[in-house]
């Protein structure tokens, strides 16, 4: 079931339109997304690095610069520890990269998915004193490491925390909720309560492009040297699912438009492997096509191949391991379809016994793809899902939410049924002794606050704006709002019914729809539906009408362009 929602907000579209030389409608778009103000807007249009906030107003950064500073002088070995997703990876690239460059001595470790679990702990700790290492440096993971970091001081580690993620607390008997922080000599984070930085909402790669961005100017070198990396941190940022508004939107837009002028040698090869170096590359691309890609070697093997494929200089083994990326990232797709598959079937039956919070156990899933498949049903039923699968040491599994419902939240309120746990409000990771499987289903669905209308799937439209109105030049214009992700959607527009003049299918598997669509007012236009054509035509029935949600892009074959609409939602409506 589908609720339509229309966007209503108000503002003087055409006086926007004159003073910023865009359609009405761009204009329109715009405030949709809460960009008010002519500084804001400004800056949404046209906002570049000079516009990214002074990373030392990040809490911590000043202290952790003076320490890495001065290990790098006396040459004492530091080691990054990162998580193993494309944001870990990435993270630990962009750190590793520039503090090697200023001749740091300088190694990495991934924590192994299936051994380690999520983040640094002791085993990781101990073998760090073995190697003699001196400093610790983590990236993307250790605010909720507590007892992993105080080991590692009491081990005479120097423990410098850099993560994003939501930063664990307490509640106090007031309702206040007072924060817990790992013991480190240093801890950047700028979800701290005492963060300064205006911009809290960076990827874990954000937070460490700008702590080696500080690193540089306090040591009088060339900020313009770390250009290189934005390519790399705009994946991360678009494969991390954090809003794309904002310091991510400047750093995804800048890292678009040097990603094909990569001289790394590892992502030049990644971007060959898919062809896409003869293509325009927009954020599509990065979150469904390299991103996956780089996963895949966390979720199936190690992380550390991809990271060792982004330190590669010999072209002929970087093309050689992207290939090897790319054909564990095809086998990945395959278990995950298998496992959707299963996991559908429970979720439904749990769904019927009234269940708001979707907790699946599937004991042969692999647990690197357990957070795809809550994805997917996720997106399916639009209920907060858990899938769990069996691990060394119980249950390992992971978590997606819809708007509503903050899981990392909730999961504080049943802290006691995890051995560990971590994320956001809308993602999350977790582990627990097999016995408190019931107990975790029970108490997380009882502490539930959510009602049916909270699972209807919300379709938000931009503008009730019929076909007629759609030029060339409009479709152009609607490139000022890329790059599209979390918080900058790509828009969506509604056209009430439309004449249905022809149905054509196309495809091998006969899920390309082609409608010849007519408007009340005698525009003609093509429209495209991707769906299986028998469950097309079951709806469609006798209906010689449709009204649907659209998004318009021009249509290029043989040299011939032609206006289309590709539609995301619709019903059929009679004369």
């Amino acid at each position: 079931m589908e609720q339509w929602y229309l966007y209503k907000k108000k503002a003087d579209f055409t006086k926007i339109g004159e003073k910023f030389q865009i359609d009405p409608v761009i204009a329109r778009l715009i405030r949709n997304r809460d960009v008010t103000g002519d500084e804001e807007i400004h800056k949404y249009l046209y906002g570049n690095l000079s516009d990214i906030s002074d990373p030392f107003l990040m809490k911590g950064v000043r202290e952790g610069v003076d320490i890495i500073r001065e290990k790098i002088k006396s040459g004492k070995t530091i080691r990054i520890i990162s998580d193993y997703d494309v944001d870990g990876v990435v993270s630990n690239y962009i750190l590793w990269k520039a503090i090697h460059d200023l001749g740091g001595k300088i190694d990495f470790q991934i924590p192994d998915r299936m051994k380690d679990g999520y983040g640094i702990n002791e085993n990781i700790i101990e073998k760090a004193a073995k190697d003699q290492i001196d400093t610790i440096l983590t990236c993307d993971n250790g605010i909720a490491a507590g007892e992993a970091v105080r080991y590692g001081k009491e081990h005479g580690l120097t423990m410098i925390i850099t993560d994003h993620h939501d930063v664990p607390f307490v509640m106090n008997d007031d309702g206040s909720k007072e924060e817990i922080l790992p013991p480190a000599d240093v801890v950047i984070n700028p979800k701290q309560k005492e963060c300064q930085y205006p911009y809290p909402l960076l990827c874990g790669a954000g937070v460490a492009f700008q702590f080696v961005r500080a690193l540089y100017k306090d040591m009088g070198e060339d900020e313009s040297r770390l250009e290189e990396l934005l390519s790399m941190l705009a994946i991360a940022t678009v494969c991390d699912v954090v809003d794309l508004t904002g310091e991510n939107r400047i750093f995804v837009k800048e890292g678009l438009k040097r990603m094909k002028e990569t001289k790394n040698v590892g992502l030049r090869a990644l971007l060959d492997v898919h062809d896409l170096m003869e293509k325009q590359i927009q954020s599509y691309a990065l979150g469904f096509i390299i991103g996956p890609c780089i996963n895949a070697s966390g979720r199936l093997e190690s992380a550390e191949k991809a990271l060792n494929l982004f330190l590669e200089d010999d072209e002929e083994k970087a093309l050689q391991t992207a290939k090897e990326l790319k054909e564990l990232n095809d086998l990945r797709k395959s278990m995950t379809e298998n496992g959707v598959k299963t996991a559908l079937e429970q979720a439904l039956e749990y769904e019927a016994k009234g269940d708001k919070v979707l907790v699946l156990y599937l004991p042969d899933c692999h647990e690197s793809i357990a957070g795809i498949i809550a994805g997917r049903i996720k997106d399916r039923l639009n209920h907060p899902v858990f899938v769990l699968t069996d691990a060394k040491d119980g249950l390992k599994g992971s978590g997606r939410s819809i708007e509503g419902y903050s899981m990392f939240e909730e999961m504080m309120k049943v802290k006691e049924v995890f051995t560990k746990f971590g994320g956001h409000p809308m993602a999350a990771g977790c582990s627990l002794e097999k016995e408190n499987l019931e107990s975790f289903r029970e108490k997380i669905n009882k502490n539930c606050t959510l009602d049916k209308k909270d699972f209807a799937k919300k379709v938000q439209i931009d503008i009730d704006m019929p076909v007629d109105y759609i030029t060339m030049d409009l479709i152009r214009q609607l490139s000022v709002l890329e790059p599209f992700g979390k918080e900058n959607k790509k828009p969506l527009f509604a056209h009430r019914k439309l004449k249905i003049e022809r149905v054509n299918v196309f495809g091998k598997s006969k899920n390309v729809i082609k409608l010849a669509l007519k408007s009340s007012q005698g525009t003609r236009i093509d429209g495209m539906i991707f769906e299986d054509e028998t469950e097309f035509r079951e709806k469609m029935g006798t209906s010689k009408y449709i009204t649907c949600t659209y998004y318009p892009v021009i249509n290029e074959y043989q040299g011939y362009k032609s206006l289309q609409i590709n539609i995301q939602n619709y019903f059929f409506a009679e004369e």
